[in-house]
């Protein structure tokens, strides 16, 4: 059905075992495609079991851009002190920070969103959408569509990683779960900007540090 050169092609493209790559193969007659389906949802379960774990452990991580305008504290989590000292794991905490400095998320996951906002936001969507003659019977779809843009540009766990706009934190957080083999998870964080709340000349910090990233 399928060939080593098939089960290296898979391994190239997904990351996975050598052992999982021929089960996948085999589960899904040969199919490249199907088998890396396959894998990821063999991996999505893997996380999902991880994330049912306590993690107490972890580290504090900082970010300071260029100049002192910025600056990021960062609490990521993992099961043991272990883990914690690995260097995949302290590149994951500081690259968290960076992307919460470029980024300015408000709340780490969507349900530390209040109600109230929420329930503001929709009946501006909602506003907005009957002003654009937009037949009533979209503007519902219209206006989930737009708490779903709001969620992406606040909640830290919804936004597109700085370094690689195809995954979202979460996505990031998943992958490291299993490519470290423990749970880890961002529990909190704060965000500092030089002068902010304050009337002064807008500096747009946020592209320096995202252009910083690029380089």
């Amino acid at each position: 059905m399928f060939t080593a050169k098939n089960v290296a092609e898979l391994r190239a493209i997904t990351g996975a075992g050598m052992m999982d790559c021929k089960k996948a193969l085999t589960e899904c007659n040969g199919d490249i495609e199907e088998a890396q389906k396959f894998l990821r949802k063999k991996g999505m379960a893997a996380a999902e079991k991880k994330l049912s774990r306590i993690a107490t452990e972890g580290a504090v991580g900082s970010y300071i851009h260029m100049g002192g305008k910025i600056g990021v504290l960062v609490e990521v989590n993992s099961e043991t002190d272990f883990v914690a000292k690995n260097e995949k794991f302290q590149q994951l905490v500081k690259d968290i920070a960076m992307h919460i400095a470029a980024s300015k998320p408000q709340v780490v996951r969507v349900e530390e969103v209040s109600e109230e906002a929420v329930a503001r936001e929709k009946e501006i969507f909602t506003a907005q959408a009957l002003a654009e003659g937009k037949p009533a019977a979209i503007v519902e779809r219209m206006v989930e569509g737009r708490i779903k843009k709001y969620y992406q540009d606040i909640v830290l766990m919804e936004q597109a990683f700085v370094k690689d706009p195809s995954k979202t934190i979460k996505n990031i957080m998943d992958e490291a779960t299993l490519i470290i083999g423990e749970k880890l998870s961002i529990r909190r964080f704060t965000r500092y900007e030089l002068g902010e709340g304050l009337e002064k000349r807008q500096d747009n910090f946020a592209e320096e540090v995202m252009s910083f990233t690029k380089k």
